[in-house]
């Protein structure tokens, strides 16, 4: 299943798309394609960086885009790893 996604994308938006994304089937494969998405906040990078975490494919995405949901992906890394850390002693 593929999503054109357009336009910006803002924390308004991220709980739409969220439940748009949970109304699919979970056996198909997601892909949301970005090539037409010009800007984003915060609130939409964690939301990619979480879809894509979750096995979604990310497609045609501007390399500020790709760089900033790198960065939020090793910062929930990071998160986690202390965390568990915290936990543990």
């Amino acid at each position: 299943m593929v999503f054109i996604l357009t336009g910006r994308i803002q924390a308004e938006q991220v709980p739409d798309l969220e439940a748009l994304l949970k109304s699919e089937s979970s056996d198909r494969d997601i892909v949301l394609d970005l090539r037409q998405v010009k800007l984003v906040d915060r609130d939409a990078v964690q939301f990619l960086a979480g879809c894509e975490a979750a096995g979604a494919e990310l497609r045609n995405y501007s390399a500020y885009i790709r760089e900033w949901i790198t960065q939020e992906k090793n910062a929930m890394q990071r998160r986690e790893a202390e965390n568990a850390a915290d936990l543990a002693g």
